[in-house]
């Protein structure tokens, strides 16, 4: 093996005027929303916890420093060839392309620039350089939109990544925080650059880090301990359940297990969690998201593990029953399942918390018919409170969302179901914000697939009222036959000078929710630049919220016109669109949304 370097260097320094490039043969950049929010929240938590609005710049010097891994490069013909570590790299890059769009129009920034890209006789190229994602790289750098539909794997990995970053960086950090944090960052943070200056060199150190010295994983330390405090009679017994549950969470996916294990006993046993200030510690939340397996051995007799008939209970009642419910959880959020719809809507919001809210108020002894109720319940909860803060433009990421809902599920644990139901619409009481808060909704950059969600929700409405089967799940399927989010105004404000003087205000106006459809995007494509007049006989064809536009909705049309009366809905046809017809639509939109999204659905089926 010829020479090996191995440095410690700051983000700044690693990325600094040096171009990294990837093989062909592992260009594949994997990290989803899981992934991006835990290095995240590794991030955010560790400065967070030394931040003080107090500090002067300066002070960030002294600030902890935080190591964030290794990666392996293979050095040849001078090109720096990443072999372990493109994940993160990928990931630094994207999180400091948000961190610039962040600074936009602020007095003090930090350039962040030059660990992004570098430029040459005039040509600008990505630090990260690889050929197929730098189109995309570029209009994210510049904030541009780009449709990604049919593109690699990686490309369309990075456009999430890097919305789920919009969402995941705390809100603390956008304000004065934000320069503080991009020092520390660029400063701070480390990472072990190993150089090798041959392929088989670097991936030798590769797999000589990834192959030897295997540690047990924390579900087998929680395994030892739990199976060494239980008789030899019942341990056999014992640890045939825990291997088949096992087994069965590790065949629904690489991270169920940990995760089965994190939902499961914060739903059933956390009591703190960390406040946002300096010096704060770690409480139980915390510490079952990080060593859940020291927690639980740390908290045995909070846990009421104190004899060997209590960790074999632990086992083969409560281990059985959780993960069981666990999984048929996270199954309903990816596919349909009968009385769980509510939980794929969460879902696709990308919500991992409703997890733990869900198994919270559960108990081993609950029947089927009262697990399926109080999930029932709790979902439909999290799915009018996502919606109501996505109306009002307002966060539902991880570390936004993450103090609340240990509160909820601190106080629904165990509950029965009509105190649930009424504890939950106590809590939607207490909300500040509701449809009613907010009647300009708008489509921009970061809501689009939220908007695109509420307009399924709305359309799949308005025509299962009216008598005609569910095709949400088309409305939401990806792929060539998906629906897109159409603008009943098309992108020409030169047309529309008698109402906007603008055409930043036209534009506004336009990707207002009221102004928006879901058709199918050959559809979509073929006439979305017509005029409202050309456009409105083609509407007329498509779904019933599409038709409602259209006069002839309204005539021989009796299910959907019984339902209008029954509704009380505004439903109107326009035969034009101008600025009064979308005020109109909007708030038929509205009065929708309060129909689909209403508390008061919580309380029925409670005895008085």
């Amino acid at each position: 093996m010829r020479e090996i370097l191995g440095k410690a260097k700051t983000v700044r320094e690693l990325l600094k005027g040096v171009k990294y490039s990837i093989d062909y043969y592992q260009r594949e950049y994997k990290w989803h929303e899981k992934q991006i929010r835990e290095l995240v929240d590794d991030l955010s938590n560790k400065f967070l916890e030394e931040y003080d609005t107090t500090h002067p710049r300066s002070k960030v010097a002294d600030y902890p420093h935080y190591f964030l891994g290794s990666i392996i490069i293979s050095k040849k013909e001078n090109l720096r060839y990443i072999v372990d570590g493109q994940q993160r790299l990928t990931s630094l890059t994207l999180l400091l392309i948000l961190l610039r769009d962040l600074q936009t129009g602020r007095d003090v920034k930090v350039n962040v620039d030059e660990l992004i890209f570098s430029e040459r006789f005039g040509q600008k190229s990505f630090n990260l350089h690889v050929d197929e994602r730098t189109p995309v790289m570029e209009a994210l750098y510049e904030d541009k939109n780009i449709d990604v539909t049919d593109r690699p794997e990686s490309v369309r990995n990075l456009v999430q990544c890097y919305h789920d970053l919009e969402t995941c960086l705390p809100e603390e950090i956008h304000d004065a925080a934000l320069p503080y944090f991009i020092d520390w960052l660029l400063e701070n943070v480390h990472l072990v650059e190993i150089t090798a200056y041959s392929d088989d060199d670097a991936y030798t150190i590769f797999e000589t880090m990834n192959d030897r010295g295997l540690s047990l994983s924390p579900t087998e330390m929680l395994k030892g301990y739990l199976l060494s405090n239980i008789n030899e009679t019942k341990r056999t017994a014992a640890n045939n359940c825990w291997r088949d549950r096992v087994r069965m969470l590790n065949d629904a996916g690489k991270e169920v297990e940990p995760d089965c294990f994190k939902a499961w006993f914060r739903s059933q046993y956390a009591t703190k969690i960390r406040e946002r200030r300096k010096g704060a510690k770690p409480e139980d939340f915390d510490r079952i998201g990080t060593e859940f397996h020291r927690w639980l051995r740390d908290s045995a007799v909070a846990v009421d593990l104190k004899q060997s008939e209590d960790f074999y209970r632990f086992i083969d009642r409560d281990l059985d029953f959780y993960s069981r419910q666990y999984l048929r959880l996270i199954e309903a959020g990816q596919k349909p399942a009968a009385d769980l719809e509510y939980v794929r809507y969460n879902a696709q919001h990308g919500f991992t918390l409703q997890y733990m809210l869900l198994l919270a108020p559960l108990r081993p002894d609950d029947s089927e018919q009262v697990v399926l109720r109080k999930v029932g319940l709790v979902a439909k909860y999290l799915d009018i409170l996502l919606t109501w803060r996505l109306w009002n433009f307002r966060s539902i990421a991880y570390s936004t969302m993450q103090y609340a809902m240990f509160v909820v599920m601190r106080d629904i644990r165990g509950l029965a179901p009509d105190a649930l139901a009424h504890k939950l619409y106590e809590f939607l009481g207490k909300e500040q914000e509701t449809f009613a808060n907010n009647s300009r909704l708008r489509m921009h950059q970061q809501n689009r697939y939220a908007i695109h969600r509420i307009l399924a929700r709305l359309t799949d409405y308005v025509e299962t009222q009216s008598g005609q089967p569910s095709l949400y799940l088309d409305y939401v399927n990806e792929g060539r036959t998906r629906y897109e989010v159409e603008h009943v105004w098309a992108d020409h404000p030169e047309r529309h000078t008698a109402e906007f003087n603008h055409p930043a205000d036209f534009a506004e106006n336009r990707n207002r929710i009221g102004g928006l459809l879901l058709l199918p995007k050959s559809v979509n494509a073929s006439y979305g630049d017509l005029r409202y007049a050309d456009k409105l006989p083609h509407y007329n064809t498509q779904n019933l919220l599409a038709r409602s536009l259209h006069p002839q909705c309204y005539e021989r049309n009796p299910v959907f016109l019984r339902f209008k009366d029954r509704s009380g809905l505004p439903f109107v046809p326009h035969e034009e669109f101008n600025t009064a017809d979308l005020e109109q639509r909007s708030e038929l939109y509205r009065q929708i949304a309060e129909r689909i999204w209403n508390p008061e659905d919580l309380l029925m089926g409670c005895q008085a």
